[in-house]
C-alpha cells in the first residue's frame, strides 16, 4: 500500500480492506457488491477530509513522499527533455534540474528543483535546497531561452536555498538576488507553477514569473512553518501554528492576490492519481503559453514589474 498521512488512516483503512478482500481464498460471497460499497466510502471520506484540511494538513500533503518531483513532471508533461549541468564557473548543482524540451509541439526551457527519491539521491540533490551554482545554472539556461526566444516554464519544490556555511560563502544571497533581477528583465515569457513546497528564496529565486500558480495543495512561504516557529516561539514545536498565521496555502495566496491560478489536485492530492495530475499541469501550460503569446515582450516586462511590485499594497 502507499504510505499514508495520519489523518488519512479512515481512507486506508477501507482501501486495506479492499486488497484483503481482493486476495481471499475462496472468495467472499457478494464480493464485488462489498468491494463497491468499500470504494464508495473510501471515496466519500476522501472528498470528505479533503475538503477540510488545516493549512499544517496541506504542508504534510505538499511534502506527501509519493507526490510527482520535478523530473516526473519533465518526463510526463513534456517531451524530448535534454538535461543541461553545469553553472559554467565550476559546479554543477544537482538540486537545480533544468534543460530544453517540448511542450507538444512548441519547445521551451524548463527548470525545477528536484528532491530526489530513494536516500542516496536525496542526499545527492542536497534534498532540494539549492546552493548558489542552482541559481547560476538556472540563469543561464534562462539568458539561453531569451537568446532563442523560447518560453521559460519553472517548477518549484523545495524547502528552502541550502543554508549551510559553503553556500555563504559562495554567496547564496547574491545568487538568489542575481536570479531575481534576471527574471525580471528576461525579454521572453515566464510560467511558474509550485507543484509541493515553496520555500523562502530557494523557492521565490525562480520564481519571478509572469504567470505565478499552484497545485491546489501545495504551499508557498517565506519561510517553512518549522523555521518560523523556531524564530517567533524559540522551539519549532509550534509549526502548526506558524502555518496557520503564515496563510501559505493555495487558497490563501489566492485571495492575497500573490498567486494568479490554482490547479485542482486529484482526489484525494496529487500522489493518489500521478496521469491526472500531469494532465491537468500540461493543460494549464498551453493555456499560459497561448495567452502570453498574444502579448509583445514589452508589455509582458512591465506588466510583470507591476505585478510584483504591487503585492502586499
Amino acid at each position: 500500500m502507499d504510505q499514508y498521512l495520519d489523518f488519512e488512516q479512515p481512507i486506508y483503512t477501507r482501501l486495506e480492506k479492499i486488497e484483503e478482500l481482493k486476495k481471499a481464498v475462496p472468495p467472499p460471497k457478494n464480493l464485488s457488491k462489498e468491494l463497491n460499497r468499500l470504494e464508495v466510502e473510501a471515496e466519500k471520506e476522501t472528498k470528505k477530509i479533503y475538503k477540510t484540511l488545516s493549512p499544517w494538513q496541506k504542508v504534510l500533503v505538499a511534502r506527501h513522499p509519493n507526490r510527482p518531483h520535478t523530473l516526473d513532471y519533465f518526463q510526463n508533461v513534456f517531451d524530448g527533455f535534454e538535461e543541461f549541468h553545469g553553472d559554467r564557473l565550476g559546479d554543477d548543482d544537482h538540486a537545480i534540474v533544468g534543460g530544453f524540451a517540448f511542450l507538444d509541439k512548441y519547445p521551451v526551457v524548463v527548470i525545477g528543483h528536484e528532491k530526489g527519491r530513494e536516500t542516496s539521491e536525496r542526499v545527492k540533490r542536497n534534498f532540494g535546497m539549492p546552493h548558489p551554482s542552482g541559481f547560476r545554472k538556472a540563469n543561464r539556461l534562462m539568458k539561453l531561452a531569451e537568446k532563442f526566444n523560447l518560453p521559460v516554464i519553472t517548477l518549484i519544490d523545495t524547502p528552502g536555498a541550502y543554508p549551510g556555511v559553503k553556500a555563504e560563502y559562495s554567496g547564496q544571497h547574491e545568487a538568489i538576488a542575481k536570479s531575481l533581477e534576471v527574471m525580471s528583465d528576461l525579454r521572453t515569457p515566464i510560467i511558474n507553477l509550485v507543484i509541493g513546497e515553496g520555500g523562502s528564496g530557494g523557492g521565490f529565486g525562480i520564481g519571478l514569473a509572469d504567470t505565478v500558480a499552484m497545485l491546489e495543495y501545495s504551499i508557498y512561504s517565506v519561510a517553512s512553518p518549522e523555521a518560523c516557529a523556531s524564530i517567533l516561539w524559540r522551539t519549532a514545536k509550534n509549526a502548526e501554528q506558524a502555518a496557520e498565521a503564515l496563510k501559505l496555502d493555495a487558497g490563501n495566496l489566492s485571495k492575497l492576490n500573490i498567486i494568479d491560478n490554482v490547479i485542482e489536485e486529484p482526489t484525494g492530492g496529487a500522489h493518489r492519481n500521478h496521469q491526472e495530475t500531469y494532465s491537468s499541469v500540461k493543460k494549464f501550460f498551453l493555456a499560459e503559453l497561448m495567452k502570453l503569446s498574444k502579448f509583445p515582450i514589452e508589455d509582458l516586462t512591465a506588466k510583470r514589474y507591476e505585478k510584483f511590485i504591487n503585492i502586499g499594497v
